[in-house]
C-alpha cells in the first residue's frame, strides 16, 4: 500500500508542527505502507531542526512544490506590527498592525497558505496519474492543506484521510482573530465540509472527537506520543529544585498564579529560595516575561531553542516537569505534545489546565502527575510545597503505568489499521 501525505512541515522544520508525521513515517513501513511525502519546495520556518533528518527512514520519496505566502510582503512590518518580538501574534497592535491583523484573518481563508492548493492540486493530479497511490493524508493546522485533499477526492475519488493535529475552529488563537460573521461562517463551513467528506478523520484527543462526531461517521483518536532509543538512556537529576517547562510560553499559557505562587514561597521558606530552579526552554512571549517580572522571582533560567535530541536530556533531568495549557474556550480538548515525551522521561508532571479536561484524564490514567485548575492557587501551592519535601528528603519519583500506549510505533499500528480499512 502506498500513501501520499500532504504536510506543509517537514524536515528540517523543528518545533511540533513536523513531529506527528515524521515519527509516523519513520513506522510505516513496519504494517506494509510505503509513504510518499508531498511538501513545499521554499518553505519559511520559524525554527530549523537539522537533527530530525535522522528520523528519516531511507529511500522515502519527497516530492516538492513551490509555494507562495502572502506573508512574504509584510514580513517588512511583521514583527513590529503583527506579531510580538518572540513571534507570538500582538494583542496589542497598532493601527497598521490591526488593518494587517483585519486582512490575514478575513481575507486569507482558512489562512495565508490557501495560495498554495490549486497549484498543489495540479501537481499531484500529475503525479497520480503516473504512480499509483492508494490513498492521500491531509495534516493541519494550516488547514488549507485540508482543502487539496477536498479538491482531489472531488475530482479523482481517491481514498482521503484528513488529520488534524490542532482543531479547526477551536483552534487556541482562533478567538483572538478579527473575524467578521461571514468569515466565521465560511470557516465552519469549510471545515464541515472537510469531516463530512474525508474517508476517515484522525484527531489527537477525545474532546475533538466528541466535537466533530455529528459531521463523521468515521473519526479516530490517535494521539501524539513518545519516541524511543534502542536503549534507555538516564541523567543525573538537577542538585536544584528544578521546574522546566518545554515549548514556547505564549501569552495564553502564561499562568501568573505560577510566578506569583513560587514567589511567595521563595519569600515564605529560605531553603525553598536557594533550592528553585525555573528552566524555561523555548521562546517566552512578552506577558510571561512581564508576569515573571511583576512577581520578582529571580530564579529563572531562560533557554532559546535547542535541538529535539537535547531537550530530551532536560526532560530526563529535570525535577519536575511543568506543562501549562492555553487558558482559552478550548482548553479542555488542548493536549500539547510535549506531554507524551514528559511520560518517556519518567519525572513528576506539574501541569495547570482545566481539572476535567483530556490532559487531566492522560495524566490520570497514567498516574504521571499533578493538574491544577487555571484559578485554584491553594492547590497549587501545596501540590508544589509536597514536590518539594519529597525533593528534600530524596523521594522525588513517580511509579507511572500504562505509557506504552503512547509509543510511536504503536500510534502508527492504529493509523495502518485506519487507513487498511478505508
Amino acid at each position: 500500500m502506498k500513501v501520499l501525505i500532504i504536510t506543509y512541515y517537514w524536515v528540517p522544520a523543528g518545533g511540533s508542527g513536523v513531529q506527528r508525521w515524521l515519527k509516523f513515517v519513520k513506522y510505516l513501513r513496519d504494517f506494509d505502507i510505503e509513504p510518499v511525502i508531498f511538501t513545499v519546495d521554499n518553505p519559511n520556518y520559524p525554527i530549523l531542526d537539522e537533527s530530525l533528518k535522522n528520523d528519516v527512514p531511507d529511500g522515502v520519496e519527497v516530492v516538492r512544490n513551490p509555494i507562495w505566502e502572502p506573508n512574504d510582503l509584510l514580513s517588512i512590518f511583521k514583527n513590529k506590527e503583527t506579531q510580538t518580538s518572540a513571534g507570538f501574534l500582538n494583542p496589542n497592535p497598532s493601527f497598521i498592525g490591526k488593518v494587517m491583523q483585519y486582512i490575514r484573518a478575513n481575507y486569507f481563508i482558512p489562512d495565508a497558505r490557501k495560495f498554495w492548493i490549486q497549484p498543489s492540486v495540479k501537481k499531484i493530479k500529475s503525479y497520480v496519474a503516473s504512480h499509483q497511490i492508494d490513498a492521500i493524508i491531509t495534516t493541519g493546522p494550516p488547514h488549507s492543506l485540508h482543502l487539496i485533499g477536498l479538491q482531489l477526492k472531488k475530482d479523482l475519488g481517491v481514498k482521503w484521510l484528513a488529520d488534524f493535529r490542532d482543531p479547526w475552529i477551536d483552534i487556541d488563537y482562533f478567538h483572538q482573530l478579527p473575524l467578521t460573521k461571514k468569515a466565521k461562517k465560511k470557516h465552519f463551513k469549510l471545515e464541515q465540509a472537510v469531516l463530512k467528506i474525508a474517508d476517515a478523520v484522525t484527531v489527537v484527543g477525545k474532546t475533538m472527537k466528541d466535537n466533530y462526531q455529528s459531521f463523521s461517521e468515521n473519526i479516530h483518536v490517535i494521539t501524539n506520543g513518545y519516541d524511543t532509543n534502542s536503549e534507555v538512556i538516564k541523567e543525573e537529576l538537577d542538585r536544584t529544585f528544578s521546574i522546566t517547562h518545554i515549548g514556547m510560553m505564549n501569552a495564553d499559557r502564561n499562568s501568573e498564579m505560577l510566578w506569583e505562587t513560587l514567589a511567595e514561597l521563595s519569600n515564605e521558606n529560605d531553603n525553598f529560595k536557594k533550592d528553585l530552579e525555573v528552566k524555561l526552554i523555548g521562546k517566552v512571549a512578552d506577558e510571561a516575561l512581564e508576569s515573571i517580572k511583576k512577581a520578582q522571582l529571580h530564579n529563572v533560567t531562560f533557554i532559546d531553542y535547542v535541538p529535539h535530541s537535547e531537550v530530551k536530556k532536560y526532560q530526563r533531568k529535570s525535577q519536575v516537569l511543568l506543562l501549562s495549557v492555553n487558558n482559552v474556550p478550548s482548553a479542555k480538548g488542548i493536549i500539547t505534545g510535549k506531554i507524551f515525551e514528559y511520560l518517556q522521561a519518567k519525572r513528576p508532571i506539574l501541569a495547570i489546565g482545566p481539572e476535567d479536561g483530556d490532559l487531566a484524564e492522560i495524566l490520570s490514567q497514567t498516574n504521571s502527575g499533578s493538574i491544577v485548575d487555571f484559578s485554584n492557587k491553594e492547590k497549587l501551592k501545596s501540590v508544589i510545597l509536597q514536590l518539594y519535601t519529597d525533593f528534600k528528603e530524596g523521594k522525588l519519583e513517580v511509579d507511572s503505568k500504562n505509557i506504552e500506549q503512547y509509543h510511536r510505533k504503536e500510534l502508527t499500528k492504529k493509523l495502518s489499521t485506519v487507513l487498511k480499512n478505508i
